[in-house]
């Protein structure tokens, strides 16, 4: 019965993460207020209009990127031993390419520095890693820590 029950809050997961990553992927390739249509008055067709008010179409940026990256991490973290998990994961990083180039495209390059975008998208990758080698390592910790003199053959 308990089995049953992890499926299915796994199902729910998927789902949930599903939609946040269809929504966050939307909104960053037809970000909100479009895109200018023409050349002129210093603008560039193409270039998302919202990024004229450049503090608040950062945090948007940031924001979004961040909710994409996390709900394509969980997906992967939850169909990690399914049957089909390398196509999962070849179709995530397409995913996530294609929304870095579409970002890429309609944010003009003075209004974003997009190293933090790419720290954003990583992050929730590095913070997994740092969480796993933490759990690995944590009985060498505790051992040294326990050790009064590391000299003497303890270690």
């Amino acid at each position: 019965m308990e089995n049953d029950k992890a499926g299915d809050a796994r199902n729910v997961l998927l789902v949930v993460a599903a939609l946040i990553t269809a929504v966050t992927f939307q909104v960053g390739v037809n970000p909100p207020g479009g895109v200018w249509q023409d050349n002129g008055n210093g603008y560039t067709a193409g270039r998302a209009i919202y990024a004229t008010h450049k503090g608040p179409f950062y945090v948007f940026l940031i924001s979004n990127t961040l909710a994409l990256s996390s709900s394509i991490f969980i997906i992967v973290l939850l169909t990690h031993r399914f049957p089909f998990h390398f196509g999962v994961m070849i179709a995530t990083l397409s995913m996530i390419v294609t929304y870095g180039s579409a970002v890429f495209a309609v944010t003009p390059n003075e209004s974003v520095k997009f190293r933090y975008i790419l720290f954003t998208a990583a992050l929730p990758y590095v913070l997994r890693f740092f969480y796993q080698m933490c759990r690995k390592y944590k009985h060498c910790v505790l051992r040294l820590r326990s050790c009064q003199n590391p000299c003497s053959g303890c270690a």
